[in-house]
């Protein structure tokens, strides 16, 4: 089941992104379920939030996920929004 993680960081936490950028990228990694990732960018083309999709098992699976990323542990989202996807181009 394909899943997209949307999130919005909080205003203001580039600093929070940055400093937790290698770990983030570590999870993804070792987790083994992103089949695609990258920033949401600002108007200043600074990143200001997360586009993930991820492949698992159910709902619950990418609720995990998202709980356990260190972007979410770090407290850098404003907001997280967990949606069932369906590839189709690409």
């Amino acid at each position: 089941m394909l899943i997209a993680l949307i999130a919005k960081d909080k205003t203001g936490a580039l600093q929070t992104r940055k400093d937790n950028r290698d770990a983030h990228l570590a999870y993804i990694d070792s987790t083994g379920v992103v089949a695609q990732a990258g920033p949401l960018l600002d108007e200043a083309g600074e990143m200001a939030g997360s586009l993930v999709i991820l492949d698992v098992t159910d709902m619950s699976a990418a609720q995990d996920w998202a709980a356990n990323d260190p972007y979410a542990k770090a407290g850098l989202f404003e907001s997280v929004e967990l949606v069932a996807w369906k590839k189709v181009i690409g």
